[in-house]
């Protein structure tokens, strides 16, 4: 749940998180660091404080002459330090020197025997908190007698120290955390200002506006690649969409003129008696266009669904030359009709779905034999050129305007102006379906037209030939 919170905050909420929470942490990291240094600080201050007293002490029991002069010399020396206490007691219990309230842990800690041990002893009392050295020392009255003496200092105003400072601490925490959390959501604010600019812009891109673009001069080189991506994005976007436009001009331009000449034959039928004849005649040209209209349905179903990643359902291998062969075969009277010569060169194996690979080539040697004069010819060829297996259908005739070739394989598009070629028969979709065919099994079209000859090259990928099947 938590994390599913975090997903809804905004980028610069995230980022004003992420480095307000890094700075807490640092600032936590060094306030830690701090009280640690500090407090070992007091330490090593008590710990030299301590062995000075200890040395102090040890030199006045050595030069002692009786309990008495050693009480006296105690107290001359440690009197005037405030804060600091002291216990020498003997082995068998009995007390030579204390300071007043003072009572030290009654045993000697282990460990603790060799009268130069430098151990920092911790321990409180009547919420007192101490530090202490703990020594033996024999007197110099009794060098038999090894007195236990304790000499400690009161870690009050040290404990003050760190409290305050631990309390100044947390004030500069809490500041710094407002501070950093107030900076951190400027610089995310200002940071992601290029993403806002680019919002702006994009809210602006419409059906109607697709020329607008990304702002790739003036955001942060970080950013500069994702303007460069969305302005790629809409460049296809405008191309598409200017593709669909035209294909609904064309369209709507191509069914306009059959469907108005079966109206207006139909009405010039129908406003007056006419005999069988005339009935039957005219029923039979409208069969002519309703065919003519049914096949341009279908082309343009089938470049629909070959234009919006169709998948082939089915793939084998076959040759080529096999498929070409009855092509020719079918197109052989038109061909003898006009004394074109069709010859088949080379072979190789396909990998794709059959039909669709001689519906492609159909197209372009119906389309080669309209445009070949009479004693041409058409040469088919097929030949492997990695990766791609290339079947060529050239034929003899008037070169292409170069200015038209580019857009030969558009839907609708007929290089002649008039749109009105006396044996053609067909809307201007074939070219456009067999390059959707070709692209359909990912290979790509290509055409040349110079010196008396055109050429359409249909290049089909070089398949699995041991896997050739799959959905």
């Amino acid at each position: 749940m938590k994390i599913e919170r975090l997903k809804a905050l905004s980028l610069t909420a995230r980022l004003t998180l992420f480095f307000t929470l890094t700075s807490v942490c640092i600032v936590l990291g060094l306030g830690s660091l701090l009280m640690y240094a500090a407090d070992q600080h007091f330490i090593d201050l008590d710990r030299f404080t301590l062995s000075d007293k200890q040395l102090l002490i040890k030199d006045i029991l050595t030069k002692s002459r009786s309990q008495d002069d050693a009480r006296k010399r105690l107290s001359e020396a440690l009197n005037h330090h405030h804060g600091m206490y002291i216990s020498a007691k003997g082995i068998d219990g009995s007390t030579l020197y204390s300071s007043d309230r003072f009572s030290p842990p009654g045993q000697v800690a282990p460990g603790l025997s060799q009268p130069d041990e430098q151990v920092i002893q911790r321990w409180q009392s009547q919420g007192r908190e101490y530090r202490s050295l703990r020594m033996q020392q024999s007197p110099g009255y009794d060098p038999t007698n090894a007195l236990d003496v304790v000499v400690a200092i009161d870690t009050k105003h040290h404990d003050e120290f760190i409290a305050q400072l631990g309390r100044t601490l947390a004030i500069y925490t809490v500041l710094a955390m407002i501070a950093s959390g107030m900076f951190s959501w400027f610089a995310a604010h200002q940071g992601l200002a290029p993403l806002r600019a680019m919002k702006s812009r994009a809210a602006t891109v419409s059906g109607r506006q697709l020329d607008e673009r990304m702002p790739v001069g003036s955001v942060p080189i970080e950013m500069a690649d994702l303007a460069k991506e969305l302005n790629s994005m809409l460049d296809r976007l405008q191309s598409d969409f200017q593709r669909l436009s035209d294909f609904s001009s064309d369209l709507a331009h191509e069914l306009r003129t059959p469907i108005s000449n079966l109206m207006t034959q139909t009405q010039v039928v129908l406003s007056s008696q006419r005999d069988t004849e005339t009935y039957r005649d005219t029923l039979a040209s409208n069969v002519e266009e309703f065919q003519r209209l049914a096949r341009m349905v279908s082309d343009m179903l089938f470049l629909a669904k070959t234009e919006r990643s169709f998948a082939i359902p089915q793939k084998e291998h076959f040759q080529a030359s096999s498929e070409i062969q009855k092509l020719v075969e079918f197109y052989d009277a038109v061909a003898e009709e006009k004394f074109i010569r069709i010859n088949v060169v080379g072979d190789d194996l396909i990998t794709g779905d059959r039909l669709m690979f001689r519906r492609a080539v159909s197209n372009l040697l119906s389309n080669a034999l309209r445009h070949t004069p009479s004693s041409g010819d058409v040469c088919i060829s097929v030949r492997k050129a990695e990766p791609y297996i290339e079947v060529a259908v050239a034929n003899s005739g008037e070169d292409i305007d170069p200015k038209v070739l580019p857009r030969l394989f558009d839907r609708f598009f007929r290089a002649d102006p008039a749109r009105a070629h006396p044996s053609s028969d067909g809307a201007g979709l074939g070219l456009s379906i067999t390059r959707a065919i070709v692209e359909a099994h990912s290979g790509k079209v290509a055409v040349t037209s110079e010196h008396g000859r055109t050429c359409f090259t249909l290049s089909f990928p070089v398949g699995d030939r041991a896997n050739p099947t799959h959905a």
